[in-house]
C-alpha cells in the first residue's frame, strides 16, 4: 500500500463516523441515503487529494465537502418524507428504546425546517467542531456563528418541546 493511500485510510477511518452522522442530518435520518452521501464524499476527497493545499485542516476541507455533497443531494431530490423515517424506524430493531428514536425523529425533523446555513452550521456545532472552524466551512465570522448557534438552539428547543 502506498504511503498516499495509508494516509487517506487513517483519515477515512478517522472522519467518516462524523462525516456519517452529518449526513444524516440533512437526510432527516435516513440510514441508506446517509451512508451513500458519507461514500460519495470520501470518493471525492480521494479524487481531490491533490488540491487540498494544507491551509486548514484536513477535516475542515473534508467537512466543506460533506456539506456541499449533502447540500447538492437536497437540491438534486426532495429530502424523504419524514413519514417514511417513522416507518425504516418502525421496520429496524434497534437497541435505542422508542421514545429516544422518536425524540431523534422529532429534532431531525426540527432541523430539517432549518434554512441551509443554519442547518450545516447545528449539525456541524452537534458534530462538535469548534465555532471558528464552522465559522471557516460556512465562510461566516466567528462572531455570526456564535450568535446564530444560540438562536438556533433556541428555535430547536422550541420546535421540539411542541
Amino acid at each position: 500500500m502506498t504511503p498516499q493511500k495509508k494516509a487517506f485510510e487513517q483519515i477515512y477511518e478517522t472522519n467518516y463516523p462524523k462525516v456519517f452522522r452529518l449526513c444524516q442530518g440533512y437526510t432527516n435520518g435516513d440510514e441508506a441515503l446517509s451512508k451513500d452521501l458519507a461514500q460519495e464524499v470520501f470518493i471525492k476527497c480521494w479524487q481531490h487529494w491533490d488540491s487540498f493545499r494544507n491551509q486548514s485542516n484536513i477535516s475542515t476541507w473534508i467537512y466543506r465537502i460533506a456539506v456541499n455533497t449533502c447540500l447538492l443531494e437536497l437540491r438534486n431530490k426532495k429530502t424523504v418524507p419524514i413519514a417514511n423515517h417513522l416507518k425504516h424506524l418502525e421496520a429496524s430493531e434497534d437497541t435505542i428504546s422508542v421514545s429516544k428514536e422518536f425524540q431523534l425523529q422529532q429534532l431531525y425533523q426540527c432541523i430539517g425546517k432549518l434554512n441551509t446555513d443554519n442547518k450545516s452550521i447545528i449539525l456541524l456545532e452537534l458534530e462538535g467542531l469548534p465555532q471558528k472552524e464552522i465559522a471557516e466551512i460556512i465562510g461566516l465570522s466567528h462572531e455570526a456563528v456564535r450568535v446564530r448557534v444560540h438562536r438556533i438552539k433556541s428555535e430547536l428547543t422550541k420546535c421540539v418541546k411542541k
